[in-house]
């Protein structure tokens, strides 16, 4: 971008205007929000730039599994190594031999707290999209009482009524194009994975239920 096309930008710029909309937000959501659903919020900003969640790579995992303890037995399943949580849970839970509706129950139970956690993440940034507009008609109000009360000194009145219009312009930019935009990617990529990880649920209570099976085919057997 060249000079005159920065320098033309200049009249937007205002430092009062940015502290009260911007500073203004923040402390309003802070003031709101609890501080592990905080913490969340800003950590879920490194979420943005990576691919939407996919069960394949684990529904490969578990078929894996599953012939491994077609050969082997469920308790062969405890020597393996598996890094997503959820599937490690429910693992672990075949081993110790629970039913397939209890390791349903514990995915459904993990499923759902983890959505709650990425849902109020969003929300932080859902609150900040709503607070962003009202910090910016409290700037308005400021620059009004600035203009009303310098009416007698012309060279002050630009600057109040930079300040009252600016802070609007930037409410409303934090909030549609900043916030908003946040939350909605944010809660899409909730939703996505809700609907991704349920679909581990079906084969890892047909591997639950596999060693009773596996135990009266040998009871047949011998």
């Amino acid at each position: 971008m060249d000079l005159p096309s920065l320098a033309g930008l200049a009249p937007f710029v205002d430092p009062l205007a940015l502290a009260i909309v911007g500073g203004g937000t923040v402390v309003a959501v802070v003031l709101r929000t609890k501080l592990t659903d905080l913490a969340r919020g800003i950590a879920a900003l490194r979420t943005l730039g990576r691919r939407l969640f996919d069960a394949g790579p684990l529904l490969t995992q578990i078929a894996a599994l599953e012939r491994i303890a077609r050969r082997h037995g469920v308790l062969a399943l405890d020597r393996t190594v598996i890094g997503d949580p959820d599937l490690a849970q429910a693992i672990a839970l075949v081993v110790d031999g629970k039913s397939p509706e209890a390791v349903a129950a514990a995915l459904h139970a993990a499923r759902t707290a983890r959505f709650e956690r990425h849902a109020a993440a969003a929300d932080m940034w859902t609150a900040a999209a709503e607070l962003a507009p009202s910090m910016g008609m409290i700037g308005t109000l400021i620059g009004l009482v600035e203009m009303f009360t310098a009416m007698r000194d012309p060279a002050a009145i630009g600057g109040a009524m930079a300040v009252a219009l600016l802070t609007t312009l930037y409410g409303a930019i934090l909030a549609s194009l900043v916030a908003l935009p946040i939350a909605a990617r944010l809660r899409r990529q909730a939703r996505q994975e809700l609907l991704a990880r349920a679909r581990i649920e079906p084969p890892l209570m047909a591997l639950a239920a596999l060693e009773p099976v596996r135990a009266n085919l040998h009871e047949i057997a011998a």
